[in-house]
């Protein structure tokens, strides 16, 4: 079982690991051992995760996201398979916690009426010093 917060933890079926050979250090040793690690989510299956919240996930992952609907997560970071465990199984916690928090809604205001009048007489001032420009007339 994995503990998101509080209120939400994600049951072991809903979590899948498996273990291949990772590139990168390691010498000789990479080739005999599988230590990286892909973690693989059922997020739309999941019961543990209410509707927005699972909305907000697939966003934020993006291309990690699969077609069915689950959450596919990869590390090989480290020479150490437990240790890359941890690293993936704390990156999907950090990824829903995330997801947790709904985006505020965006108030809409107006410009002060300051502001509108800053603004024209920014532009009146420019209209007259590019107005000042051209050629200049010899007689005077």
């Amino acid at each position: 079982m994995l503990q998101i917060n509080d209120d939400i933890a994600l049951q072991d079926w809903e979590l899948t690991e498996s273990f291949m050979r990772a590139s990168g250090p390691g010498g000789q040793n990479v080739n005999k051992v599988s230590s990286a690690v892909e973690l693989r989510f059922e997020a739309a299956r999941s019961p543990s995760l209410p509707g927005p919240v699972k909305t907000r996930l697939k966003r934020l992952a993006g291309r990690r996201w699969t077609t069915d609907g689950a959450l596919v997560l990869q590390c090989d970071e480290t020479r150490s398979q437990a240790r890359n465990r941890d690293i993936v199984r704390t990156r999907l916690a950090e990824l829903i916690r995330k997801a947790l928090v709904a985006p505020k809604r965006r108030i809409a205001t107006k410009p002060t009426l300051g502001s509108k009048k800053r603004r024209l007489k920014a532009k009146k001032v420019r209209g007259e010093v590019k107005a000042m420009r051209g050629r200049v007339d010899p007689e005077n």
